[in-house]
């Protein structure tokens, strides 16, 4: 990956004639009443309000504002940090030889059991250096001087999340106005339209503006170069805007901005890119310019019909296979920040409608942020409007990058994983030179976060530095994908290489528990809680799915014997980190140390229920895993509380997995819908759709369960297009709380199982692209 996709991502923001009439109804589509955000005001907060469109490289916030038009860029790989930091950069990397300190940490454990967080960091620590951050890439601003001066009364801000479109219409002066603005991921382009229903009455200035000052922006013909260096890291980047209109007259003007005056319409294109690319040391590729050019190029020379439709086409064959209904009905005055406001917890059949959006939401925002070609969506998927956002708006890996995954297999856009494959697969290289010297073990490791520069070590945080299970953790999804999909070619040449890796990482570096002779992780630390201990619960479960996972690639690809006892014999001798404490709870560490009263955010050592697979509903171990949640409350930040959901429904209670779904939108949920932790962090989003999916299909045991967790609240409905381990889609009408019809089809020619109250269980020798009806 060099820069943007693959060299540059194109804003284009078509303010242009539609040209022809061509596909015209799939240019033109209806909007969707219950599929879009929609507002009566211009947005005034970046995190509250604006909303959010994307191509998965490239990204923009869209403000609707009236006298000028704001659109704030991101680029994802506009990061500094890194090769070449001023400071000098380590990836995290011990800076100087600690020869036994893993080893008297492991020592003093086997002594005294715990330690707190500050005495393993000052011992395995380091102050971080060089990390960086992600930038905004600045604002492009349209200022309209004859705007009106208040909010007209028809004002409407709005996002389709079925076409991907923001628009924003009023009337002035008798004049109706119109914007449009959409990020194409086919032209790498944001793309838009300005014009108004009286000839003549587009005018505008364009300009770029940013936090830093380091670029220069200039202004020939009809289009502006923006080019500059970070200053931290030298890291080149560059964006270039050209202007086309339809009547009028263009100015090019001496502080690097372009005016349109007097046009019917108008249209711009945006293309933007850097010269990082994701290789291993250096992170440098070529330079922007040829690539921004023709991108940019190649968006002025379409028209804007021609840009949306191919725009329409990409996203609506993504978006368009999933569809959701519980009988919502959004209320045609009411806007979405009011709609919000009154929710009450899924009574009526606007809360349903909010619902519903949420969930559609989330799928949403994953197409948007997350494309081939592109870095991964990080912890505010693209959209950053800050030089030092929170937690460096980077990849959080004790949960946070995983999470913004949990949806795309099953919510049908495994396409949505190319980079974060990608990003994983880059990990290794940097993270075996971390397992190497820090560990002096084969395989790979990264830590509690990570940056796109292979930032795989440690920094000083003490109750966020050390976590060298996110390597197994990661590996996860990639088996995932493999288990849904089916394709061997995947697992072999993809995820088994990453997974073996991992797995021999461990296989290193699993020891001998003194107190009963299992295997266990140590240090290990439950994250962000407590102390230090060996075999937390959460280290055992993520090595054991590991493990699992591996052992059953190895089988099917036919890798050595010797290494699948290998394997098979760490399984059999591992502490499988579920043990039941005192007052029957699912312990979260191997000496019960759990209290009834604590409501801390993280239930890490539920990972075996959720996203693992080692506990089955039903068993002992899913009831002191209810016990467990049921002492952690239903508060906590968005992220988990979207958690939750997940949880609830793979313990089969629909109903309070719905009350986490309704606490979230209540009190973690932002009028843009973006959810909050707070800060905005959008794994709450990601969560909160996978939690939905899981209250109606679920196959983590291989049987596909039809409505496992249907909440009270959900009395009929149905769903289309989700997606189950084995290879199936399937679709599901209910009524009275029951499955009335199933259809699947059949992905791939296999064996599926399916279990619902329609039929019983079955199993079916399924072939490729066959339907099966049940009803």
């Amino acid at each position: 990956m060099k820069g943007a996709a693959a060299g540059a991502a194109a804003l284009t923001t078509g303010l242009g004639p539609l040209g022809t009439a061509a596909a015209a109804d799939e240019a033109n589509p209806e909007p969707s009443d219950e599929l879009r955000l929609w507002y009566t005001t211009p947005a005034t907060d970046w995190e509250r309000e604006s909303l959010p469109i994307g191509g998965g490289a490239l990204g923009a916030s869209v403000f609707g504002t009236l006298a000028s038009e704001r659109l704030q860029l991101n680029e994802k790989t506009l990061w500094t940090g890194g090769p070449g930091a001023r400071s000098g950069y380590d990836f995290g990397n011990w800076r100087s030889p600690r020869p036994t300190a893993l080893a008297d940490i492991q020592g003093r454990l086997d002594e005294e059991t715990t330690l707190d967080p500050d005495t393993v960091a000052a011992a395995l620590g380091q102050p971080r250096i060089g990390y960086g951050a992600h930038q905004t890439f600045g604002d492009l601003h349209l200022d309209l001087p004859d705007a009106p001066a208040t909010t007209p009364a028809d004002y409407r801000r709005a996002l389709d999340l079925r076409t991907a479109l923001a628009t924003v219409t009023y009337t002035h002066r008798d004049t109706v106005h119109h914007r449009e603005f959409l990020a194409s991921y086919p032209d790498a382009v944001l793309a838009g339209r300005l014009w108004a229903e009286r000839p003549g009455s587009v005018t505008f200035t364009l300009r770029y503006t940013s936090p830093r000052t380091d670029f220069t922006a200039t202004a020939t013909g009809d289009r502006i170069t923006v080019r500059g260096q970070l200053a931290d890291n030298g890291l080149t980047f560059e964006a270039q805007i050209r202007v086309r209109h339809d009547g009028g007259t263009l100015t090019a003007n001496s502080d690097g901005s372009l005016t349109v005056t007097g046009a019917d319409s108008a249209s711009f294109v945006l293309a933007a890119g850097t010269d990082y690319a994701d290789t291993y040391p250096d992170y440098r590729g070529s330079d922007p310019h040829p690539a921004v050019t023709a991108a940019v190029d190649r968006a002025a020379a379409r028209d804007h019909a021609a840009l949306r439709a191919r725009h329409l086409r990409d996203h609506r064959a993504l978006f368009d296979r999933v569809a959701l209904d519980i009988r919502q009905t959004p209320p045609p005055d009411v806007p979405t920040d009011q709609l919000l406001k009154r929710y009450a917890g899924g009574a009526t059949a606007a809360d349903r409608a909010l619902e519903a959006l949420f969930f559609q939401y989330g799928r949403y925002l994953l197409i948007a942020s997350s494309r081939p070609g592109s870095l991964p969506a990080n912890l505010q998927g693209v959209w950053n409007q800050s030089t030092s956002p929170p937690w460096s708006a980077d990849y959080h890996v004790n949960i946070n990058l995983q999470m913004n995954y949990w949806l795309a297999e099953a919510a049908n856009l495994a396409e949505t994983t190319a980079p974060y494959d990608r990003f994983v697969a880059a990990l290794r290289a940097p993270g075996e030179r971390t397992a190497k010297e820090m560990f002096g073990s084969r395989g790979w490791v990264v830590h509690n976060e990570t940056n796109p520069y292979g930032f795989t070590g440690v920094h000083d945080w003490s109750t966020a530095f050390w976590f060298p299970e996110a390597a197994a953790w990661l590996t996860a999804q990639l088996y995932e994908h493999y288990r849904f999909g089916g394709s061997t070619d995947y697992l072999r040449t993809t995820a088994y290489p990453l997974m073996k890796s991992a797995a021999e990482f461990w296989l290193d570096n699993l020891r001998t528990d003194p107190r009963d002779n299992t295997l266990v992780v140590t240090p290990s630390y439950s994250p962000e809680h407590g102390d230090f201990s060996a075999g937390a619960a959460m280290s055992q479960q993520i090595v054991h799915d590991l493990l699992t996972n591996t052992l059953e690639a190895a089988g099917t690809l036919g890798d050595t014997a010797s290494f699948r006892k290998q394997l098979s014999d760490a399984l059999e001798k591992l502490d499988p980190g579920l043990r039941i404490g005192s007052w029957g709870q699912l312990q979260e560490w191997k000496t019960d140390l759990d209290s009834p009263t604590d409501d801390h955010r993280h239930v890490s050592h539920l990972y075996a229920l959720h996203p693992g697979r080692q506990i089955e509903p039903g068993s002992t171990w899913a009831d002191a895993a209810k016990v467990s949640l049921t002492a952690r409350g239903d508060g906590g930040t968005g992220w988990s509380k979207a958690w939750k959901i997940n949880f609830w429904a793979r313990l089969r209670d629909g109903d309070h997995a719905h009350k986490m779904l309704a606490e979230q939108l209540k009190a973690s949920t932002l009028p843009n819908l973006w959810d909050t932790h707070p800060p905005f962090q959008i794994d709450g989003n990601f969560g909160a759709t996978s939690g939905v999916v899981e209250m109606l299909l679920q196959s983590q045991f291989d049987v596909i369960e039809i409505l496992p967790a249907l909440p009270a609240s959900w009395p009929e409905g149905s769903v289309r297009g989700l997606r189950a381990r084995g290879g199936a889609t399937v679709d599901i009408e209910w009524a009275a709380g029951r499955a009335t019809r199933v259809v699947v089809t059949a992905n791939r020619t296999c064996r599926l199982a399916l279990r619902s109250t329609l039929f019983g269980e079955k199993t079916l020798k399924a072939v490729a692209g066959r339907r099966y009806v049940f009803d």
